[in-house]
């Protein structure tokens, strides 16, 4: 009998987003003003974000929030994701898991990051704004915003992370190329950016370095609203179509996870995979491991403290309590760097907290090796990004392996890693290491 690789897409996509904060039984703790240590209301972040996605980060009474049609409309471009069956990577490990991967790499961008994109441009342009700006790692994010800006009519100014922008050129590219403008951070543009480099003229940058240049123009700038690619509730809330899909599709081919995997940065393609796997697990219907791959370099949620913290760098944003390394610290030039950022979002924040998730870190030489394996395996090559789910999936494999036990494993391929060549090159050359 032949086997089947690739579930069949469910023509009828999922019409609302899951807001797991109205099912958790210990709700987030509020954000702080930095000044007076009260806590925000959603009227607070109108200045700065879009008021729905305002209202949408403090709602903790709907699990359910409707889609716009409009971006219904534009999810439908590339949504429902294919979620396949890893044959490959199985046959390859000798390991008895299935193992399924929900491939987001397929979206126009090549991640996942277009789900919150879309949403984010679209509410900005209902309440009137003409400008969006924004922060980027390795790219992903800036490109997506540049992409969906252009779709609604919006400006887009995106910073980048400098040694980003070094290290993956093309995506500076692909943001032209939907009409976004993109300045390597810290720059001399924002007073952050002059302050930075002012200590620091050779500094590389990091997301919060980025996101306090970003959130400086949004400030400074008439009719300009910030939109964020991370962290917050609301960006994860919008991301959690990919775990609804998958849901949908594993149902369909008679299975459910034992253990779901992502890798984590700020939280967006974690939360948006596992969050509707964890409802079941907050509701006592089933007992899923949730694990959190994070880069060894920047161990947030391994090596963090869990206290009130900035999101950005300059000290420009409310106090999150979050798992942290501080607001101030310089990750290492890893070449996933949509995960080198020093916070993880409030709402995982809780979930690790309260025992709901777990989460590993994994060397950098380790994560590649792994991305290569499944590249040989599978065909598509991931993003360094994934190559950290991936390397954690390959591990719970292989103990499934020793132990002669069948588990169902399903991991986030959140994007690929076709404009990452650069990266590969470093691994093949034997110029990458393992970075503290």
């Amino acid at each position: 009998m032949k086997q089947k690789k690739y579930i069949l897409q469910d023509s009828e996509l999922p019409r609302q987003w899951y807001n797991i904060q109205a099912d958790m039984p210990n709700k987030p703790m509020p954000i702080l003003d930095p000044k007076t240590k009260k806590e925000l209301t959603k009227e607070d972040l109108y200045p700065l974000f879009a008021k729905e996605c305002a209202n949408q980060e403090f709602d903790r009474e709907h699990a359910w929030i409707d889609i716009p049609e409009e971006v219904m409309e534009q999810y439908a471009v590339y949504r429902s994701t294919p979620l396949v069956r890893a044959y490959g990577l199985e046959k390859a490990l000798d390991t008895p898991a299935h193992i399924y991967f929900k491939n987001e790499s397929v979206s126009p961008l090549g991640s996942h990051k277009l789900n919150s994109a879309l949403a984010q441009a679209f509410y900005c342009k209902k309440e009137g704004v003409t400008n969006v700006t924004t922060e980027t790692g390795a790219g992903q994010w800036g490109c997506a915003l540049s992409y969906a800006a252009n779709v609604f009519g919006l400006d887009a100014a995106v910073y980048m992370v400098k040694v980003s922008y070094a290290q993956k050129p093309y995506r500076k590219s692909i943001m032209n190329v939907f009409d976004g403008t993109v300045t390597p951070s810290p720059s001399m543009s924002t007073r952050a950016g002059k302050n930075i480099l002012t200590v620091n003229p050779n500094y590389s940058g990091t997301l919060g370095t980025a996101i306090s240049e970003a959130i400086e123009l949004a400030m400074t700038t008439p009719n300009c609203k910030y939109a964020l690619g991370s962290v917050m509730n609301h960006v994860c809330m919008h991301q959690t179509i990919i775990g609804l899909e998958a849901e949908k599709q594993l149902e369909m081919a008679g299975e459910y996870p034992d253990i779901v995997v992502a890798c984590f940065g700020g939280g967006s393609n974690f939360a948006g995979l596992s969050f509707p796997f964890i409802r079941h697990k907050i509701l006592g219907k089933k007992d899923t491991r949730i694990i959190a791959a994070e880069p060894f370099a920047c161990p947030k949620l391994t090596s963090g403290t869990f206290e009130y913290d900035f999101a950005d760098e300059a000290g420009y944003t409310p106090l999150l309590p979050m798992y942290t390394l501080g607001h101030d610290f310089q990750p290492q030039n890893i070449h996933a760097g949509g995960l080198r950022y020093h916070g993880a979002g409030v709402i995982v924040s809780q979930l690790l907290k309260d025992s709901y998730i777990e989460a590993t870190d994994i060397k950098q030489l380790d994560a590649f090796k792994a991305g290569v394996l499944f590249a040989r395996s599978e065909g598509f090559i991931p993003a360094p990004e994934s190559c950290h789910a991936i390397a954690a999936t390959i591990d719970e494999a292989l103990k499934c392996k020793e132990a002669g036990e069948s588990k169902t494993i399903l991991f986030n391929l959140s994007g690929h890693g076709l404009v990452d060549m650069a990266a590969y090159e470093s691994y093949f050359s034997g110029d990458m290491v393992n970075v503290q």
